[in-house]
């Protein structure tokens, strides 16, 4: 079994986190009206978000050939770190949904 590099898993964290921090963005500028920024930042959520799935696919891709790994507590992190991401990227989405009817 080999070891994730530190350098993989943080790749996941990063990119999660930003997208995170987008889709509370979205939020944001659509309670404050902006529907063209929250649009835009939905946007820049998924990208980042696309970015940790391509890195999660490649674990998931070598394990699929054999090439198990250790899991660690870094790595399980990164992973709830994403998913937990991606769920306030989906409910960012319904909130600017919702702002856009609320404020038009």
């Amino acid at each position: 079994m080999a070891n994730i590099s530190g350098e993989t898993i943080f790749q996941i964290i990063l990119h999660g986190g930003n997208g995170k921090s987008f889709a509370m963005e979205a939020i944001f500028l659509a309670k404050q009206g902006d529907v063209a920024g929250a649009e835009e930042k939905l946007q820049e959520a998924e990208a980042a978000l696309l970015e940790a799935h391509h890195v999660q696919t490649a674990l998931i891709q070598e394990e699929i050939q054999g090439n198990e790994n250790t899991v660690s507590l870094l790595m399980v992190h990164a992973q709830d770190h994403l998913m937990t991401a991606m769920t306030v990227k989906d409910l960012a989405r319904e909130f600017v949904d919702l702002y856009k009817v609320i404020k038009h």
